[in-house]
């Protein structure tokens, strides 16, 4: 089992950017494929972004496609995700997810195993 814990998460203005982490401890990072959810008061959990386990193929949400970055760093066992011109529709609490076979595909949650504890981002109009 993986071991995740995200960082980065804040209050900022629209048009702000902000970088999220997940650091991933216990069981070999390599491997295992990364993904980042949100999920906004009142409403699901959602797919944002996620990259395989090489870096070499990410996945966007149309909703924050051009926008958002996703990346990894191996040697460090760390997920990133960069996010630029942030809108107040934005505003959720964020989780970083590793996944060991992707048999749903991973804009799919039911294909990540591993989850962390959340990390609140806030937009202001």
């Amino acid at each position: 089992q993986v071991q995740l814990v995200e960082a980065g998460g804040g209050l900022v203005q629209a048009g702000g950017s902000l970088r999220l982490s997940c650091a991933a401890s216990g069981r070999t990072f390599s491997g295992y494929a990364m993904g980042w959810f949100r999920q906004a008061p009142g409403k699901e959990r959602v797919f944002v972004a996620a990259i395989t386990w090489n870096g070499g193929t990410t996945y966007y949400a149309d909703s924050v496609f051009g926008r958002f970055t996703v990346s990894r760093d191996k040697a460090n066992n760390t997920e990133y995700l960069q996010m630029n011109s942030l809108k107040p529709e934005d505003t959720a609490v964020y989780y970083c997810a590793a996944a060991v076979r992707w048999e749903y595909g991973l804009r799919n949650e039911r294909s990540y195993n591993s989850w962390g504890q959340g990390t609140q981002v806030t937009v202001s109009s």
